[in-house]
């Protein structure tokens, strides 16, 4: 059996009480009953005048020090490597990562627009990487009045470009007058939101009816479609014909699509929700796109094999063919010794004799037969062996590329 003094034990036996005692956080002083005799480490505490010090506020004790330092290293490692990962870490190790980035998310030292994000990494290991935008989960992605929320224009000028030829085309867009000016000051404020975060606009590019309308907005190359429309276009119910409908492509997955005007919230609301989907299905298309290419780029180590192995092959082939034919030799040589005998007029007369032994052992040599080779093991390619057929991206992870 082992046993060990914790960093909180050892805080304790220096200061008289748990780092996390919620009688001595900010401003706080330990309450001692009248008649009840201080404890002993209340000494301490007190001055040669005999008052008593404020205690330490929790932000400035050592334990609090040491986790907002071990976050704010891991915030910059992310930043520069994009993922930290730890191959075994114990339970003590993962439980105090747990609370370095949960002191990071509540203090606020996350990225802007990125949360730090936690998954397993091989068998038993922890990988941290930063995300973009809130959890599609968590409640931030509700519509609510604060950072994520996308500004609309009250104006129709300027425009993006994308949505300037949208307002152009008479032939698009073919709904009433003012949800046509509202669609495309939504539609604006979608793209001005995107352009800001450092992505592409450009005109949609997909076939359209004649009553909606949209633009592309495109994360790390994949272009998404945003569309908006009347939802009830034949209705006579004035509340439900000035309802419109933002829709995105679902592509290849099954998320969530489709915003609506509802009572409860407009499509304004959500244009920070709609610009979060985007992003987290570029994360997922690069998680894609990452294991297609790795899985083309092993197909293609493993038919260089292949190759290689068939030139063995065929180098063999010509080898034994090569050794057969000398074995023929040999034998013929040795046939018309026999018939010949001696030759005395040779000045060596063992000469013959020493260069069909010579020829005979070079035909062995070089006869694969001799020495059969086995079949070659087969195995995985390594990442190093990956990446010249991963095209930039790493093949550690789809949030990194080579030379980031």
């Amino acid at each position: 059996m082992h046993a060990e003094v914790t960093e909180a034990g050892r805080f304790y036996l220096r200061h008289g009480h748990h780092p996390d005692d919620p009688a001595f956080t900010d401003g706080g002083v330990q309450a001692v009953s009248a008649g009840t005799s201080a404890p002993a480490t209340d000494s301490r505490r007190r001055g040669s005048t005999g008052r008593t010090r404020s205690p330490t506020p929790y932000s400035e004790r050592p334990v609090a020090r040491a986790r907002r330092a071990k976050a704010r290293e891991l915030v910059e490692r992310l930043v520069a490597e994009r993922r930290v990962r730890l191959a075994e870490p114990d339970d003590d190790e993962v439980a105090e990562w747990r609370r370095v980035v949960d002191y990071a998310k509540r203090h606020g030292l996350e990225p802007q627009g990125k949360r730090i994000e936690k998954v397993r990494f091989g068998a038993h290991g922890v990988e941290m990487f930063l995300a973009e935008g809130p959890h599609p989960n968590s409640r931030s992605q509700k519509p609510k009045a604060d950072a994520s929320t996308v500004p609309v224009p009250k104006r129709l000028s300027p425009l993006h470009p994308a949505v300037a030829a949208l307002r152009d085309d008479e032939e698009r867009l073919v709904i009433p007058p003012m949800l046509r000016r509202r669609s495309l000051l939504i539609l604006q404020a979608l793209a001005a939101e995107a352009v800001r975060r450092g992505y592409e606009v450009r005109e949609g590019r997909s076939h359209y009816s004649r009553r909606e309308g949209g633009v592309d907005v495109v994360v790390d190359g994949f272009p998404y479609t945003v569309t908006i429309k009347q939802e009830f276009p034949q209705s006579t119910n004035l509340e439900r014909a000035a309802r419109l409908v933002v829709e995105l492509d679902h592509g290849r997955t099954s998320r969530r699509g489709r915003w609506r005007d509802r009572k409860r919230g407009t499509l304004e609301d959500t244009l920070g929700v709609i610009l979060g989907e985007i992003e987290t299905r570029a994360l997922e298309d690069a998680k894609h796109r990452v294991s297609e290419e790795q899985a083309k780029a092993e197909r293609e180590i493993r038919w260089q094999a292949a190759m290689e192995k068939a030139k063995q092959l065929r180098e063999e082939a010509r080898r034994w063919r090569e050794a057969a034919a000398l074995g023929e030799y040999c034998d013929a040589l040795e046939r018309r010794l026999a018939e010949l005998g001696s030759a005395p007029e040779e000045s060596d007369p063992a000469a013959p004799r020493r260069w069909l032994e010579w020829a005979r052992g070079y035909a062995r040599a070089i006869d694969p037969l001799g020495q059969p080779r086995e079949m070659p093991t087969p195995r995985d390619p390594t990442p190093e062996e990956l990446k010249p057929y991963l095209h930039g991206w790493s093949p550690y992870g789809s949030e990194r590329r080579a030379g980031r």
